[in-house]
């Protein structure tokens, strides 16, 4: 097979993820791309890829710098193209942490298709399904957590974690009243996105501990690792880490040297695809770490995140966006969880369809390459 065909939909998606104070005043649209790549016996490969706050921004780096590399090439030499597409990131392309990882799935997904084969099973196999917990947004109340928490609980979604916004005062009376009212032994994990100094991270983890959370998520960014290391050496409470962590397995590895992460976290979109996710993975099993897998922000990636899973030892869990009509589009239907579990799909490939009458309806620009 040879690539012939580059194609982009730049999808208008209406939503915002953060607050205004996250927005920091800026525009902030949470558009999305679906990429279609035709090999020349018409096999097709499918992504999806963000376009938060500029899709032009995104929409020129796949036509500029991605589609020249891809065209013309067989889509089985993914180890190739990623390591091209790492020189060319370093010879002055400096891609979004977001790209060129959807690239990397249309291929995967290609090869999976022509090979009529599930991707995890074109991967290796594992297992079929994993525990579910939601995963929530930013709120302005206390109510509001508690609130989404008992919804997810009483759909039998295994699980919920927090992302209170802070500061840590309200973060604590976050994770008090949540706990409170899902009752004990149900699974919670709080992620602040935050900006703790580390006296305060050691404080919400103690509490954390006693409160019987599963796990405390970046309570710093990925890079403050000396903040990381204390942390971890200090408390008991398992420290996940290194979800925005610049380069790919590479970045990952300086994280799990330095003892700054006892979970770590990957994904398809924003560790470089299939191919970069399972390099973490599989690096982070050879020291006995879990690499739990973060959402994507789109269903369809999300699904791939899946296919990665359900090859990996690993990871424990799913992690489960919600509200999820917030990031469907541009996927048809739901994701396939039943009884607290998302279960991987048993069609060639990702094994989902992209809604493209929605994705027409809703186009801001379509652009196509080809040979």
């Amino acid at each position: 097979m040879i690539i012939t065909k580059f194609e982009t939909w730049w999808v208008t998606r209406d939503k915002c993820l953060f607050d205004e104070k996250r927005q920091g005043g800026a525009k902030m649209g949470w558009d999305v791309f679906a990429i279609k790549l035709t090999a020349d016996d018409g096999t097709e490969g499918i992504a999806t890829c963000m376009a938060a706050r500029s899709g032009g921004v995104t929409e020129s780096y796949l036509h500029d710098s991605i589609a020249p590399i891809l065209l013309g090439r067989d889509p089985h030499d993914r180890e190739t193209l990623f390591y091209e597409l790492w020189n060319v990131d370093r010879h002055e392309a400096f891609f979004p942490v977001f790209l060129p990882g959807p690239v990397d799935v249309a291929l995967w997904d290609m090869c999976a298709k022509a090979a009529g084969l599930p991707l995890y099973k074109y991967i290796g196999a594992y297992r079929t399904k994993l525990p579910v917990y939601a995963s929530g947004n930013f709120h302005a109340t206390v109510q509001e957590y508690v609130d989404e928490a008992l919804y997810y609980k009483n759909k039998g979604i295994l699980g919920y974690k927090a992302h209170p916004g802070g500061p840590v005062e309200f973060d604590m009376k976050v994770h008090e009243a949540v706990r409170e009212a899902v009752g004990p032994g149900y699974t919670l994990m709080s992620d602040p996105v935050g900006e703790y100094t580390l006296d305060d991270a050691v404080r919400v983890a103690r509490q954390l501990e006693r409160l019987g959370y599963e796990w405390f998520e970046e309570p710093f960014r990925d890079f403050e690792l000396y903040k990381y290391t204390e942390l971890c050496k200090t408390v008991d409470i398992p420290i996940a880490a290194t979800e925005t962590t610049r380069g790919c397995h590479w970045g990952v590895a300086q994280s799990v040297a330095q003892h700054a992460a006892d979970i770590v976290r990957a994904d398809v979109s924003w560790k470089d695809g299939v191919t970069g996710t399972l390099k973490i993975a599989h690096m982070a099993d050879s020291f006995g770490l879990n690499c739990e897998i973060h959402t994507t922000t789109m269903n369809y990636m999300d699904l791939a995140n899946v296919h990665v899973s359900c090859s990996i030892r690993n990871c424990k869990y799913f992690e489960y966006f919600v509200p999820e009509d917030n990031y469907r589009l541009p996927m048809k239907g739901d994701l396939p969880i039943r009884d607290g579990y998302i279960y991987v799909p048993d069609k060639p490939g990702v094994g989902a369809e992209l809604d493209w009458d929605l994705i027409n309806a809703n186009c801001h620009s379509y652009r196509c390459q080809s040979l």
